[in-house]
């Protein structure tokens, strides 16, 4: 035992796990050394007994042998002896399942995705952990794999369709990348109904030979009832949306108004005309703004809900906001990320209502350049809670009506918009990207479906406040990076290589250069939408534009934001509906207490919080697809006319213009030839006509079905003689109203937060 305690104290982590265990253990580093030290598997026994492993310390061990095989860094082979993983050949990834059967293996390493058969995907569901084992290339020349083991079972709860198959139970999932379809018990139904949407608890997970097991835990409802697409949402995409009943109670125990006390810590500037901007449905108001003018040119206040003062790191209310990571706007309803006590009544700048709040007070020049900025906690009250339709009404006609409505306001309201018109100019000087893209909103009738589609207007209204906000984020930025403290950065990296040489060769065929050689930058970006602005085709140029760019993510690296083309940005501004906002004010307040804030692993969080918001717009988007066929469902054999916004190898997608509802023509449907898909050229060939279908261009199409159950809406050509196919020789194109699919670039041009009870409620950097 001696000699193996020696042993053991040759771990180089040791130290390490004192600090962390009062009975250190083996580090997983010194355990996986010893077992390739041995170079072939040991049983568990041998690998105890090498150790030093006590009977006290069996249980422990085991743990952190079972987090290992976990994690795949280790492995048990038939004989339960534990093998390097390394050894074994073995990949390590996530299953990606497919609406057919068949599913891939995306490696953690970030190497090839590898097929995985509809066999194989009879041992796992979509998201599930595996380990795999290569075993050759599929007759489509893919890389094929089996899966060895399931490291992890992500699915324990899924929503789904109850079905009765000659009198066998069985739920078929919403999440259509799980095909498998999970057996009910008849006493695990509740006495669910045949058509029921239902929450299933997965009792057994699937195997080789059994498919997955699981019991009723929650009866939804219809699936056409009002309000149910949304439930499905919630539930399909794992949307925390019910506050805890201690989490009702602790927020319970806070104040209606701010105590007085609260009030004399901080700077009262209850006397400055500030207001909020925002949209008529707007019931959250996070931020407000007043600008003055002076001699040498501007001094900008941006006041901002003082969350933070609130809600107490590590509190109930904060891991629940953490565990949210941002509020979600779907049509209709909201789930906010704190309570309301806190999101609607005191957190919120609600008119002539006293409010804490975090104050970035900005010096600009007359020319828009920031001479300096300090930021400190006050006291406010905001004068009025205006409407960007009401403001936009001001600006335009400054003796009209709504101006005389407000002429205490109206002063100050015209001096941002000087400020606005100053702070445009840097923008462009700057060389910021600026896509002119539309966006939508849903009215409903009294049964909660859509009664009509609009487009929202964007007014100077807008972007008077986008600009502010866009001010306030900066200096953030550059207070805390002055400061040498660690935070979350808003980071847009640039554009791949690869996206940029396609790019190229695109814009290439209309005669246009994109600047910046091998690198182009944000302004090469803007200059180039400058030139192509009026062009017929300047819509199909812009939107390939859009989608050769990358995702703006949550990072504490400071790589700099290349759409708004600033060397740091973060968002500060909207700390009521976004958690890495409450993290800048928590981080600001310890500078200014000469504190250094550390709230945890700031890669990890970043990460969390860049998931939770893909996984609001992805559940958002849901939702509005599934409204928009339910609205669709009754104009079946209707022609409309649309443009192309988007192509694939199996057809078209057409975004119908007033309607703003996008549908696909399936390949098949075209004018009979063989198609074959350019990615570079974004359009579809015909192999014998030559004839092609491109981006942007303009059809008439008939509508012929809408699957209500896989959100999905189908056309063909109305009229084949009078499509937009043309020879390849011709290049040109008309313009489109069509939207950029599934990207986030922070500079799209539509409302400041989207928190109107309809329409997107996508994050938009260049609003906040």
């Amino acid at each position: 035992m001696k000699k193996n305690q020696k042993l053991r104290n040759l771990d180089p982590f040791l130290k390490r796990e004192k600090e962390r265990y009062k009975d250190a253990l083996p580090s997983r580093e010194f355990i996986l050394q010893i077992l390739q030290q041995e170079g072939v598997p040991i049983a568990e026994r041998s690998l105890h007994k090498m150790l030093g492993i006590t009977k006290k310390e069996h249980e422990l061990f085991n743990r952190r042998l079972a987090a290992m095989i976990r994690e795949g860094q280790i492995f048990r082979n038939r004989k339960g002896d534990i093998c390097v993983m390394e050894k074994l050949d073995l990949i390590k990834g996530s299953v990606q399942g497919h609406a057919d059967g068949f599913g891939f293996l995306i490696p953690d390493d970030g190497g090839d995705d590898l097929y995985l058969s509809a066999k194989e995907m009879q041992k796992a569901l979509h998201g599930d952990r595996v380990l795999v084992r290569e075993i050759g290339v599929d007759r489509r020349g893919r890389k094929e794999a089996t899966i060895v083991e399931v490291l992890e079972y992500t699915n324990t709860r899924l929503v789904g369709r109850l079905h009765i198959d000659h009198g066998i139970l069985l739920v078929v999932a919403e999440n259509k990348r799980i095909s498998q379809d999970v057996l009910i018990a008849r006493e695990h139904s509740l006495k669910a109904k045949a058509g029921q949407v239902v929450m299933v608890e997965i009792i057994q997970q699937p195997t080789k030979y059994s498919q997955p097991i699981g019991r009723i835990v929650e009866i939804l409802g219809d699936y056409s009832a009002p309000g149910m697409e949304i439930e499905i949402a919630l539930r399909k995409y794992d949307l925390p949306h019910v506050f805890s009943s201690d989490i009702g109670k602790l927020a319970a125990k806070f104040p209606k108004s701010v105590l007085k006390r609260e009030s004399n810590e901080r700077e009262d500037i209850c006397h400055l005309p500030l207001v909020t901007i925002d949209g008529e449905t707007a019931r959250d108001f996070d931020d407000a703004v007043f600008c003055k003018q002076e001699d040498h040119g501007y001094r900008l206040y941006v006041a901002i809900a003082d969350v933070s003062h609130y809600v107490k790191p590590h509190d109930l209310i904060d891991q629940e906001a953490l565990n949210r990571g941002n509020s979600v706007y779907f049509p209709r309803r909201v789930i906010p990320m704190l309570p309301e006590a806190l999101s609607n009544e005191l957190c919120s700048l609600n008119p002539d209502k006293k409010r804490l709040c975090m104050v970035c007070e900005i010096e600009f020049l007359k020319n828009g350049d920031i001479v300096e900025y300090v930021f400190y906690p006050a006291v406010m009250c905001s004068h009025a809670r205006l409407t960007y339709t009401e403001v936009a009404a001001m600006l335009a006609k400054p003796k009209g009506s709504e101006a005389k409505r407000y002429p205490m306001l109206l002063p100050h309201i015209l001096i941002l918009q000087k400020l606005f018109k100053a702070l445009l100019k840097t923008r462009k000087k700057r060389g910021a990207i600026d896509f002119e893209t539309s966006e939508t909103q849903m009215f409903f009738n009294e049964q909660g479906k859509i009664d009509r589609i609009e487009p929202v207007q964007r007014t100077d209204a807008h972007r008077l406040i986008e600009e502010c906000m866009l001010a306030a984020n900066v200096c953030a930025a550059d207070f805390l990076q002055k400061h040498d403290q660690m935070t979350l950065y808003r980071i847009h990296e640039d554009p791949s290589p690869e996206k940029i040489i396609a790019l190229r060769n695109f814009l290439k065929e209309f005669g246009i250069q994109l600047g910046g050689k091998e690198k182009p930058s944000a302004k090469d970006y803007a200059q180039t939408l400058q030139k192509i602005y009026d062009r017929p085709d300047a819509q199909l140029l812009q939107t390939v534009m859009l989608r050769s760019l990358q995702q703006a993510i949550y990072s504490p690296d400071i790589t700099g934001h290349f759409g708004l083309a600033y060397e740091s940005y973060t968002h500060f501004t909207s700390p009521i509906r976004r958690y890495p906002d409450l993290l800048v004010h928590r981080a600001i307040k310890a500078v200014l207490n000469g504190e250094n804030y550390q709230p945890g692993d700031w890669q990890e969080l970043g990460k969390h919080c860049s998931m939770t918001e893909r996984r609001a717009d992805e559940a958002t988007r849901e939702v509005e697809a599934w409204l928009k066929c339910f609205y669709m469902q009754d104009k079946i054999g209707e022609s409309f006319d649309g443009v192309i916004s988007a192509v694939t190898g199996f057809g078209l997608f057409v975004a119908l213009d007033n309607v703003y509802v996008e549908g696909l023509v399936h390949i098949s449907e075209l004018p009979s030839d063989y198609f074959h898909f350019d990615a570079t050229k974004h359009c579809l060939l015909g192999e014998r006509s030559g004839m092609q279908y491109r981006l942007g261009d303009r059809l008439r199409v008939k509508l012929v079905r809408v699957d209500l159950e896989t959100s999905k809406i189908d056309f063909v050509l109305a009229d084949s003689s009078s499509t937009a196919a043309r020879p390849t020789r011709t290049r040109k194109s008309s313009s489109n109203q069509n939207q950029a699919k599934d990207k986030e670039t922070v500079t799209t041009t539509a409302g400041k937060r989207s928190k109107r009870s309809s329409g997107k409620a996508k994050s938009d950097d260049n609003r906040r």
